[in-house]
């Protein structure tokens, strides 16, 4: 796959990406990236963030791979389950790291609108890149998503939060993960052939 042909469209969790976040190193390193910027990091609403999120698919030039985060997985799950038809076509894949589960107990009371988590299937090829100690998420509720979620599922040993918090701050490793992904894309694109 010719990566100039791809738009990437950061997708950033609750609090946003910070500089010094993955995201934030990533957005600066892909070719064709940038960021869906929501107009409040700190009390998100699912409305306005699937909202923001549409305008960005909307916008964006050509093919698109999604990279979310966090709450940004959950916005993604959200959006693909109510959105157009068109617009899902856009969309060539996801990668999906450290989904924050919004139904566990003890969330952040600024994040439980985003409940109940989206369980259907998306209609692209995807990769959800979970931890065995991500306190936003147990492994087997990780697992669980990327069952539903239809993604391809990667639980890694002790990464926490895969964020700036757990040491992840440029994760040059996570772009294999990327890599993987758009091997998924090229492999269904066979198929479909």
């Amino acid at each position: 796959m010719r990566s100039h042909a791809i738009h990437y469209l950061i997708l950033p969790g609750w609090q946003g990406s910070p500089a010094e976040h993955w995201q934030s190193h990533w957005q600066r390193s892909l070719p064709d990236a940038s960021r869906a910027e929501q107009r409040d990091w700190q009390t998100p609403q699912r409305a306005d963030w699937v909202a923001t999120l549409e305008r960005h698919i909307v916008a964006a030039p050509g093919r698109l791979i999604l990279v979310a985060h966090s709450l940004g997985c959950v916005t993604l799950a959200h959006w693909a389950a109510q959105a157009a038809p068109a617009l899902l076509a856009k969309v060539k894949g996801a990668l999906l790291v450290a989904p924050a589960d919004v139904e566990r107990p003890g969330c952040p009371a600024e994040l439980q609108n985003f409940a109940p988590m989206p369980t259907q299937l998306l209609p692209f090829p995807s990769l959800l890149v979970g931890s065995d100690n991500d306190p936003a998420a147990t492994p087997a509720r990780a697992l669980e998503l990327a069952r539903q979620w239809g993604a391809e599922p990667v639980l890694l040993a002790g990464a926490g939060h895969i964020n700036v918090k757990s040491g992840h701050c440029r994760w040059e490793q996570g772009f294999a993960y990327l890599y993987r992904l758009q091997n998924l894309i090229e492999q269904h694109a066979r198929r479909l052939a």
